[in-house]
């Protein structure tokens, strides 16, 4: 075959530090677009993009580079500095220093899409803690709670 083609679709999940809940109501939709544009910025696709007050979720389409490692480290960085230049009350937010990242077949963005849309209600019957484990569990991923929570 002459082409690479490819369709990488990630489900990323990442908290703010020691899930303290400082993604307010005001920062929420400015996070999201700017987390957005800095998908856009590294080459991907921002399919779908929100979260509650201690973590965010995205659904993107990524290329095979830069590496998936990379392109989360600029995200969380990125966003970081902005939300510290542009909300200078928010000095208690930065983000954890791990990330969950899942792959979704194309055939189920749809799905994936509409979960990340309702996380306002999901969040009134499950904790993070439960969410991240449930995610986890779902794709085969072993893991020490001991090491989960920082």
């Amino acid at each position: 075959m002459p082409q690479t083609y490819t369709c990488l679709h990630y489900h990323l999940v990442f908290s703010t530090k020691h899930r303290l809940p400082t993604i307010t109501p005001e920062l929420q939709p400015r996070l999201w677009e700017y987390l957005g544009g800095g998908v856009r910025g590294l080459g991907g696709i921002p399919l779908q993009i929100g979260g509650v007050e201690d973590h965010v979720h995205l659904l993107v389409t990524l290329r095979q580079e830069p590496a998936l490692k990379d392109v989360v480290r600029d995200l969380k960085a990125g966003s970081s500095g902005w939300v510290h230049d542009t909300f200078p009350d928010a000095r208690d937010f930065w983000w954890q220093s791990g990330y969950g990242a899942f792959t979704v077949s194309h055939s189920k963005t749809g799905r994936v899409r509409a979960y990340i849309e309702r996380q306002a209600a999901h969040h009134k019957k499950m904790s993070f803690q439960d969410e991240l484990r449930g995610l986890l569990r779902k794709h085969g991923i072993d893991f020490d709670e001991t090491y989960l929570w920082d």
